[in-house]
């Protein structure tokens, strides 16, 4: 086998350029991490640094049939490696902890990729990962910013997050409809939150889906006990709170419960 097609229905925007890949690897620092996941692999122009990798399990996942093949067949001594695996449903717990994540994430399912890696931040250390450069300004973005949403928020809560350089279309196959970017998320020193995890994702996705509205209006359904909806805190708007404050809306939003 040759090549590997890119197919749309699976959003595959292959890298060509050796120099960005080398970039993008590099950047990986593996500080504690014993184990490497790479998503969507394609033609390995990752994959094929990463087998280099010393002292440290490694394991691409790939849905693409063809592209499992494809890397099986021309890399045959890392056979074992290259999983034919969905990482949405992929059991990290196999991995125990300490796992660090990379790739060049599809981009129709770059949210849930990263919703998984949100639920999972007690096993994923880090993540290197080329996405659409819309989607790596929000995750980056600091509370005040109409891109600040859902995920800058979740995401920080366990990890610091930097914006490495953009990737211009020219270098996929086929070029996308816009600029990517390459990120790099590091768990930070927050182990545990002040609050219940599930409360504090619920509060964030339930004040974001009411982005203009204030929080007094966007948490109503949440039936908000009538002695704290009065409190300053309700009078912002969810771009305004920082990762803190929303551990300590989430505590009031359910300190009845």
């Amino acid at each position: 086998m040759k090549s590997v097609r890119p197919k749309k229905y699976l959003g595959q925007h292959f890298l060509k350029d050796e120099n960005i890949a080398f970039k993008i690897v590099e950047a990986l620092q593996m500080d504690h991490c014993s184990t490497v996941l790479e998503i969507g692999p394609g033609t390995g122009v990752l994959t094929r640094h990463l087998f280099e990798l010393e002292q440290i399990d490694f394991f691409a996942l790939d849905v693409d049939e063809e592209s499992v093949s494809y890397l099986q067949e021309n890399y045959p001594e890392y056979k074992s490696k290259v999983l034919l695996a969905d990482f949405l449903k992929f059991p990290l717990e196999d991995f125990g902890s300490n796992i660090a994540v990379i790739g060049n994430f599809p981009y129709n399912i770059s949210s849930q990729i990263f919703f998984r890696i949100w639920d999972n931040h007690h096993r994923i250390d880090e993540v290197v990962c080329m996405v659409q450069k819309e989607v790596a300004q929000r995750l980056a973005s600091k509370p005040g910013n109409k891109t600040y949403g859902i995920l800058s928020v979740l995401l920080q809560a366990f990890y610091d997050i930097e914006y490495l350089f953009t990737v211009p279309p020219g270098v996929f196959n086929p070029p996308p409809k816009v600029h990517s970017a390459v990120i790099r998320l590091k768990r930070n020193q927050t182990r545990q939150l002040a609050c219940n995890h599930l409360d504090f994702k619920k509060v964030v996705k339930t004040a974001f889906g009411k982005r203009r509205k204030t929080l007094r209006n966007a948490l109503k359904d949440l039936n908000l006990a009538a002695q704290i909806s009065n409190e300053k805190v309700f009078d912002q708007r969810a771009e305004q709170l920082s990762v803190p404050e929303f551990v300590e809306l989430t505590l009031k939003v359910f300190s009845n419960d």
